[in-house]
């Protein structure tokens, strides 16, 4: 069954949810914030960790994160995901830090090309049980295409059964964020779900375009079960009015994944 999965998303240090798609390191001055929370990277890891919220995600957009980062991993030993700058270099020293696992995108696409010798140079050093893989993609031509720096670069990776295959013999789940979609609170992608809940082999995450605690019934529905699903912009922790915390909590109460 589909769970409901959290998500920290941190810019220049807060707590933020912003629409995914105006990220610009060109033009900062477009970015399209939704909410920028007054409570800290630690609150929201402690809330998690009361109500058993497992296989959530804290991203760092940008720089100037690390900080708020540890702080949320601090509050949650082994129970956060982190993402965002993970290298070789750097994987193992999160996880030391106190992620549970490492999600990697960009490090992966060097002039945005697949590499798949780093990505087996991660696995060996942190394990495949350590490791996330983020195919967060924008749709071209009636395809997904994996976009990475912050979404706003797209690489030679297209989104489908065969890539998955491949990645998930390297990593013990994905995180897919729907770039054009993300922050919208207009609606999931569902044809990506769909086409998910047929590829994927492993615990899959989605994000993008949640607006409803009925979504959660509806992604379990196109996926069979497959992919989980967070919510962002429309979830009342991050000033939405569309889906209550306390909902998402009870669901998950009554409802377990079938792919843990």
């Amino acid at each position: 069954m589909t769970r409901f999965n959290g998500c920290i998303d941190l810019h220049n240090g807060k707590v933020k949810q912003i629409v995914g798609g105006s990220l610009s390191d060109a033009s900062p001055s477009e970015l399209k914030t939704n909410f920028v929370s007054k409570e800290t990277p630690k609150y929201y890891a402690e809330l998690y960790k009361k109500f058993d919220v497992t296989r959530c995600h804290v991203i760092k957009l940008g720089p100037n994160n690390d900080t708020a980062a540890r702080e949320a991993l601090g509050a949650w030993p082994q129970g956060l995901q982190v993402g965002g700058g993970i290298t070789s270099d750097n994987a193992l020293q999160w996880i030391e830090y106190g992620a549970s696992k490492v999600i990697v995108t960009s490090y992966l696409f060097p002039d945005a090309r697949f590499s798949k010798a780093r990505l087996e140079d991660l696995c060996r050093r942190v394990g495949k049980e350590r490791l996330v893989v983020d195919v967060s993609c924008r749709k071209r031509d009636n395809r997904w295409i994996v976009a990475m720096n912050k979404w706003q670069t797209m690489t030679d990776m297209e989104v489908n059964q065969e890539t998955l295959a491949m990645l998930s013999e390297y990593c013990s789940e994905f995180l897919i964020h729907a770039a054009d979609v993300e922050g919208l609170c207009n609606g999931i992608d569902q044809e990506l779900v769909e086409k998910l809940g047929e590829w994927v082999t492993i615990p899959t995450t989605y994000a993008g375009g949640g607006k409803s605690i009925d979504d959660l019934a509806l992604v379990d529905r196109l996926s069979q079960g497959k992919v989980d699903l967070t919510f962002g912009s429309a979830l009342d922790i991050f000033g939405g009015n569309g889906v209550g915390f306390e909902d998402c909590v009870q669901w998950n109460k009554e409802h377990g994944s079938t792919m843990q």
